[in-house]
């Protein structure tokens, strides 16, 4: 039986008592016959269950409530995943009466942001899981957050001057650098490669998406100097139809460009155009198993993926914070993903979580 799963319920089944004799030999309480006792005891020892850490957490009988703040998204996204696996590991640890509060801000937008993160601080929660904004107003959550003795996690970009509990994600840098090296595998042969972004009034998603670029760039430029890498951008914000007048003009413009990489999750804008218009030529490579993206990885409008368990980062999250304030456990501060390549021949045996 995993540690993580062992629940009273479990105990009293084996150990054949009630919850509630369970309950009183874990808190030392009286009313309980030696072969009752003696018969849970054997029952904690055989499934390892730790009756100090987990006795003194329903001692407290006490509600606990963590709240993540990420940025507002559409289904089948990398975020819809994370918020699949932090609601999966509150429920998991529903016994411990931990509530999960998840709210939404806007990207580039700094008041959308800093309005979250107000609505978090007034309720003073236990713990904070933060996707990072700008710095500044991430910054100043994290101090805020600090001032109040509230332990918090950052998930997607790793900030360690802002003194987290906790990071969960990828090295960004050596993802970037990985992904080149996997491009050049089939486009070495090529004069000119395309970088496919997605902006807004100029800037980019994330930190985690501008350090990918530069662990890319700096493999191009230490093995492959001679190659051309042009940029194609389309709006955040923008339609397919936008999108299909942007591309279209691009590899018109481009008809000896084979290969190209977008940083984000969303290598499927260009895949659906390259199936649509019948360009079998031409591949991008991406990140995220999203079904958009596996979609196109099978009929071959995109080369790889590369995957980052983001089911899996948001379930750990909840977790470590459960292991350290309930708990009272010592947690691991850095906890970087698994970088992950996906192609035709592999995505099918996928597995989105390794929990369970």
């Amino acid at each position: 039986m995993s540690f993580e799963k062992i629940r009273i319920k479990d105990i009293a089944e084996r150990a054949g008592v009630s919850v509630g004799t369970v309950d009183r030999v874990l808190h030392d309480r009286p009313n309980v016959s030696k072969s009752a006792r003696e018969k849970v005891e054997k029952a904690l020892e055989e499934v390892n269950y730790e009756p100090n850490a987990y006795a003194s957490a329903l001692a407290y009988n006490r509600d606990y409530t963590f709240f993540c703040i990420i940025p507002m998204h559409e289904s089948e996204a990398y975020w819809d995943e994370i918020e699949e696996g932090v609601k999966a590991a509150t429920l998991h640890r529903r016994d411990f009466h931990v509530t999960l509060r998840i709210l939404h801000y806007e990207r580039f937008n700094g008041e959308s942001f800093v309005a979250a993160t107000k609505e978090c601080l007034d309720a003073r929660p236990d713990a904070v899981v933060i996707v990072p904004a700008k710095l500044e107003l991430t910054k100043a959550f994290a101090d805020d957050l600090h001032e109040l003795n509230i332990p918090f996690i950052l998930l997607d970009s790793y900030l360690p001057d802002l003194r987290p509990l906790a990071f969960f994600g990828q090295d960004s840098f050596q993802s970037g650098y990985f992904a080149a090296r996997m491009l050049m595998l089939i486009a070495g042969k090529d004069d000119e490669i395309f970088v496919m972004k997605q902006l807004k009034n100029g800037h980019i998603g994330s930190k985690q998406q501008s350090n990918r670029e530069t662990g890319f760039r700096h493999y191009m430029k230490d093995h492959f100097p001679q190659i051309t890498i042009t940029e194609v951008d389309l709006p955040l914000d923008g339609n397919r139809e936008e999108y299909n007048d942007i591309l279209e003009d691009f590899f018109t413009a481009h008809p000896h460009i084979h290969h190209g990489i977008t940083f984000n999750s969303k290598a499927h804008l260009v895949g659906q155009f390259l199936l649509r218009t019948n360009r079998r030529n031409v591949q991008i490579m991406g990140y995220d198993m999203v079904k958009k993206n596996a979609d196109c990885v099978r009929q071959g409008s995109i080369s790889f993926l590369i995957a980052q368990h983001a089911y899996m980062q948001g379930y750990a999250c909840v977790e470590t914070l459960f292991q350290a304030i309930i708990l009272r456990k010592e947690v691991t501060a850095v906890n970087y993903m698994p970088i992950e390549l996906l192609t035709q021949e592999n995505i099918n045996f996928y597995r989105r979580t390794n929990i369970g």
